[in-house]
């Protein structure tokens, strides 16, 4: 008789090489209980995902980060520039007052800036990422379960989706929109950006969800386990996210985990050629599209932004590959 993918985890974990005691301690765990074992004997995953951990605390905490702080993302401190626009003192302005130093020209706390960038990012980010999962887990358990003309018109509407030119339609519909609903004299308003570039990437993205999960089902709709509950009446709702969805949840973890740093590297890019979010929003993308012009007289500018958001991604690249490695019972870390 033919296994679930679920009891074959388990299975392929303890019939895999390595010490039989420690073996003989994982018999009778679940796959995730094998999965976070195996995380936490992962020095890399540890550290990772130590500092996810940091960051999300961080931005969930932004409001009462700034109300200790005692600044706010839009103050300026033109006081403390001199007449060319430049903060005054060392690294931009470092003092135990603005701990990152200030923006040149405006004057504005680049370290609550980029706290209240850290939140607006991975907002977008999970928001983005969870709406896509969702999407395709939906399509593609649908078109792979029912086959036939569902998966056929599945497939084709994700071909089209894959044709179109995500950065064309991004520079085209983004202030289409914008004009759309608020004019050209309106401040479009932060939550609408935010809205926009989470719809645009819910359109694109759920594609490679879509088939990853098309193709796990297509290989488990004729196991024994399927025919055996669908022989016992079960309804296609049952077979889809009792039967089915529980038997590949693995590699859709890991596909959430790594499409988290890709939509946060995608909305800088879109900030940064000022398709995104606007100057007034803070976003990792605007503060290094800003830091260009002072490059040579004010490094610390782009410095700080930069190694925020090449940590953050690194972090999650990090974890979503040490979460692949520990979600697959043949791997050998």
């Amino acid at each position: 008789m033919s296994l679930s993918p679920v009891e074959g985890v388990a299975l392929a974990e303890i019939e895999s090489g390595g010490d039989v005691g420690e073996e003989q301690g994982f018999v009778g765990r679940s796959p995730g209980q094998l999965a976070w074992a195996r995380l936490r004997r992962d020095r890399t995953a540890v550290v990772s995902g130590a500092m996810l951990v940091f960051f999300v605390v961080v931005a969930l905490a932004t409001p009462l980060i700034e109300m200790a702080y005692g600044i706010g993302p839009r103050e300026q401190f033109q006081g403390r520039l001199d007449g060319f626009g430049m903060p005054l003192g060392y690294a931009g302005g470092v003092t135990g007052e603005h701990w990152f130093g200030l923006e040149p020209g405006l004057g504005r706390d680049i370290f609550i800036r980029m706290v209240h960038g850290l939140r607006t990012s991975l907002f977008i980010a999970f928001a983005a990422a969870v709406i896509t999962a969702a999407i395709g887990i939906v399509l593609g358990t649908v078109a792979g379960y029912l086959g036939g003309w569902v998966d056929a018109v599945v497939n084709w509407v994700t071909d089209l989706t894959l044709a179109m030119p995500f950065l064309i339609i991004a520079l085209a519909l983004t202030p289409t929109l914008a004009l759309r609903f608020y004019g050209q004299r309106e401040a479009v308003p932060p939550a609408f950006q935010i809205g926009v570039l989470v719809a645009i990437f819910a359109i694109f993205g759920w594609t490679s969800t879509a088939r990853l999960v098309r193709g796990q089902v297509i290989a488990l709709r004729e196991r024994e386990f399927v025919e055996a509950a669908r022989a016992a009446g079960a309804g296609l709702g049952h077979m889809l996210f009792r039967q089915l969805l529980p038997n590949i949840w693995a590699p859709i973890l890991v596909s959430f985990s790594l499409a988290v740093p890709a939509y946060i590297t995608s909305e800088a890019a879109l900030s940064f050629i000022g398709v995104g979010l606007t100057d007034e929003t803070p976003s990792f993308g605007r503060m290094i599209y800003r830091s260009l012009d002072y490059l040579q007289t004010d490094p610390a500018y782009v410095f700080f932004p930069g190694v925020t958001i090449f940590a953050l991604v690194f972090a999650f690249n990090l974890f979503g590959d040490a979460l692949r490695d520990a979600l697959d019972p043949k791997s050998s870390r």
